[in-house]
């Protein structure tokens, strides 16, 4: 059985969509009680950069995708149930082969 959360109770959701690459890649953002945040998406087949201010981790919920954090080129294999991270001021590459590549990801402190 995988660890990721199935599910959020007690939450805010924000209903406009984070659209990015010709909506591609789209999630929606989840707030918690504590001031923490997430976001849940979904990936369509492709390769997308992200840069990042904050350091996330990204949960792969379903599907799969290869990642290469910036500055290397040692490509990584995640699938549902497989977990990254990503240092604050970076950023990654993620490509999805084909299918749909859900994830969840925290922005860390």
């Amino acid at each position: 059985m995988s660890s990721l959360p199935s599910r959020f109770d007690g939450v805010a959701v924000l209903t406009k969509a984070n659209v990015y690459f010709d909506g591609n890649v789209v999630s929606h953002t989840v707030l918690f009680a504590d001031g923490s945040k997430k976001t849940l998406g979904l990936i369509r087949p492709g390769s997308y950069y992200f840069g990042t201010a904050a350091a996330e981790r990204m949960e792969i919920v379903a599907g799969a995708c290869r990642v290469t954090l910036k500055d290397e080129t040692a490509v990584q294999a995640y699938a549902a149930g497989a977990v990254f991270e990503i240092a604050a001021n970076s950023g990654f590459t993620i490509e999805v082969e084909s299918g749909l590549c859900e994830y969840i990801c925290s922005f860390l402190p």
